[in-house]
């Protein structure tokens, strides 16, 4: 396992990158051609963490792309779910990893990588799983369908130390409610990157979206 010193840098890492942020699209890109105008027009609306999902088979390849050529975005890799979604994230030089949920496999492989980790959880147990890696700083998913802020609020009691990134359910609507809670250091969505204005290069619609949450997000 990582040393303590070690763990304890990824974890300063992420503070920077996500309490920076504030906010993280959750990016599904079907096409390579679609990420870097996406990217850039993500960036020119205020957000520059981008986490880009590896549900197709363009992911990687797009997260590349977008590291190569549009360098204000800071690019990490979402939906990993196991340790060679973990090499892939560090072979593309990403700058943080995500997961929806977290094997004891996972885990242990995160907690042998360099590359700053968000482990998934829903529940007290698997919160403590991944404090026991080292993680402190997790994915709380789905953050609606598993208990909203009162199941956010009611972890914050007995586990203190723990930061929080809710991502499932989370909207234009409830975003800023949900960055009101002290123990949340972002939120991460999908409302920013509709699929529909991806597909049909709707790059201003894009911009436009992300500069309001900005200004409505802002601490």
């Amino acid at each position: 396992m990582t040393d303590h010193s070690t763990s304890v840098s990824r974890q300063e890492a992420l503070v920077r990158i996500l309490g920076a942020a504030r906010v993280v699209p959750v990016i599904t890109i079907d096409g390579v051609e679609d990420a870097v105008p996406l990217a850039r027009s993500l960036v020119s609306g205020g957000i520059r963490v981008l986490e880009i999902t590896l549900r197709t088979s363009a992911a990687l390849e797009a997260a590349k792309a977008i590291i190569a050529e549009v360098p204000d975005a800071i690019v990490g890799l979402g939906t990993v779910l196991n340790g060679a979604d973990l090499e892939r994230a560090a072979s593309i030089d990403a700058k943080f990893a995500l997961s929806p949920g977290a094997t004891p496999e996972l885990l242990q492989a995160a907690s042998r990588s360099h590359i700053p980790f968000v482990p998934g959880i829903a529940t007290a147990s698997e919160l403590m799983a991944a404090l026991a890696h080292g993680f402190e700083i997790v994915k709380f998913f789905p953050a609606q369908q598993a208990g909203g802020i009162p199941a956010l609020r009611a972890l914050a009691g007995p586990f203190p130390n723990a930061r929080f990134c809710p991502t499932g359910g989370i909207s234009a609507a409830n975003a800023a409610e949900w960055l009101s809670e002290r123990n949340v250091v972002a939120v991460g969505g999908s409302w920013l990157c509709p699929v529909p204005d991806i597909k049909a290069g709707n790059w201003d619609s894009i911009t436009a979206q992300a500069r309001q949450a900005m200004d409505i997000l802002a601490p």
